[in-house]
């Protein structure tokens, strides 16, 4: 059993190292039993070209709500022959799908926060769930620098939502470094970052940014900045 002080321990360990050796060490530690969730977000097009150097093996997923950009399902498709890997790609239960929409439309989410978030938790929360059941330890592409929700967020911590650890290799990053790496690396990445958009998620829930703007405006810019999770990173 991973306990509070395993975890402290690991955070010190790891306070000041390179997501190389982080990774090297949980893949390692853990092999058969961790896995790459990957939104193909810039910062997990970077981890997945790492994990894939590290230990070509692993596991790695995606979401499809439904509802993506049409760029992101070909960088799913990209992704997948440039590293000769197989994305394995989770669905939401279309019964599930089904019955949401005819009782609360399609695009309910703009109509209040719980009918929002009522989306994410059938399009994204339930497909994860099914995607770890047999994980202990899921890695993510989060940086404290992405959003108010994010500051305090550490290396490693427990997720007691689906009970199981997570991996925050880049959650020291600033941007720059991320779009450094994917220059360095030739890592493929959705072109839709070069026309404003900085998160990328559901095409009906993400828009383009202005200069300056904090870096989730783009998420459910109709609420609180307090506000715009979906759920997969709820603390």
């Amino acid at each position: 059993m991973i306990d509070s002080n395993q975890i402290e321990q690991w955070n010190r360990r790891f306070e000041n190292s390179e997501p190389e050796e982080l990774l090297k060490f949980f893949l390692k530690e853990f092999k058969g039993k961790i896995a790459l969730s990957s939104s193909m977000s810039i910062e997990d097009q970077v981890l997945t070209e790492m994990v894939i150097n590290i230990e070509p093996e692993t596991r790695i997923f995606t979401l499809d709500t439904g509802r993506l950009f049409p760029e992101t399902y070909d960088l799913i498709d990209r992704t997948s022959k440039k590293y000769k890997k197989n994305i394995e790609v989770y669905f939401p239960e279309s019964n599930d799908v089904e019955k949401m929409v005819r009782e609360k439309g399609m695009n309910l989410f703009y109509s209040s926060i719980e009918n929002r978030k009522y989306c994410c938790d059938i399009r994204k929360l339930r497909p994860l769930a099914r995607a770890m059941k047999s994980l202990d330890v899921w890695i993510t592409g989060l940086r404290r620098e992405q959003s108010v929700t994010r500051v305090d967020m550490k290396t490693v911590e427990w997720d007691e939502n689906n009970n199981l650890l997570k991996l925050n290799p880049l959650i020291n990053w600033t941007e720059d470094r991320v779009w450094e790496r994917i220059k360095e690396r030739n890592i493929p990445y959705n072109p839709l970052h070069k026309k404003g958009y900085v998160s990328i998620g559901c095409q009906p829930c993400t828009r383009a940014i202005l200069p300056g703007e904090d870096p989730r405006a783009g998420r459910w810019w109709w609420e609180n900045p307090e506000t715009r999770e979906c759920g997969l990173h709820k603390r």
